[in-house]
């Protein structure tokens, strides 16, 4: 068990950890597979998704809402049919509209009485400024890809993270869905970490690459967080 009495900030991932994505990403794919009669299960939806974004992320670097247009471009080509005007763009114009999880806010507004509370996110800036809007909570620090110019699970997004917050790496607890983009590298760089493992239950990685690690400590959710944080 983690000693919370030693940490000053908690770090966060965004989408998949405090906003549901998967039900964002299947809410705007599956009505264009379904237009152009690819009838994929969502957990086929989701892998195809998470393979497709790590490829992509590990090439150059292109501001998330293209990589957005780049997922459902390279899905179209996989699945052999054209887009439609305007279909390319429609997972990224969705974002804004994707929700927390039920639990995330009010454990957010808990953790924010004892913590600073930062954001490490794989997206753009003018894109988490809309998610932001529905977390209702003031983060300390935000530190996007698109300010470092990688994607997790790149080293140097929870490098920059750790300038900006100005604290040791044994003052910040780093809390994420994605063992692969988050567990991964803060095992690599010695910074604690919590699985929030948003798909206890459900079989696979779903919209993430699987990869093997082991957190400091595992939760289901937020609130399972702010209970072992606070008490």
């Amino acid at each position: 068990m983690l000693n919370f009495s030693q940490f000053k900030c908690l770090t966060f991932d965004c989408y998949g950890t405090l906003i549901d994505w998967e039900t964002g990403i299947l809410g705007a794919l599956k009505p264009i597979l379904e237009g152009h009669h690819r009838n994929l299960g969502d957990e086929e939806i989701l892998e195809l998704y998470g393979t497709l974004e790590a490829q992509i992320e590990a090439g150059e670097y292109l501001p998330y809402r293209l990589v957005l247009q780049r997922v459902t471009q390279r899905l179209g080509a996989r699945l052999s049919f054209p887009l439609y005007e305007g279909e390319a763009t429609a997972l990224a114009e969705s974002l804004k509209n994707w929700p927390p999880f039920p639990d995330t806010v009010a454990a957010l507004k808990r953790l924010k009485s004892r913590y600073k509370l930062a954001i490490i996110s794989n997206t753009d800036d003018d894109l988490f400024a809309d998610t932001a809007k529905t977390l209702q909570t003031h983060f300390d620090y935000v530190i996007t890809a698109q300010q470092v110019g990688r994607y997790k699970p790149s080293h140097r997004n929870f490098e920059r993270a750790l300038e900006i917050i100005g604290l040791p790496k044994d003052k910040v607890l780093h809390c994420a869905q994605s063992v692969f983009h988050d567990v991964v590298p803060c095992r690599e760089l010695g910074i604690a970490s919590v699985w929030v493992n948003r798909r206890a239950g459900k079989k696979g990685a779903g919209a993430t690459r699987s990869a093997n690690e082991t957190a400091d400590l595992t939760v289901t959710n937020l609130a399972e967080l702010a209970k072992a944080a606070l008490g």
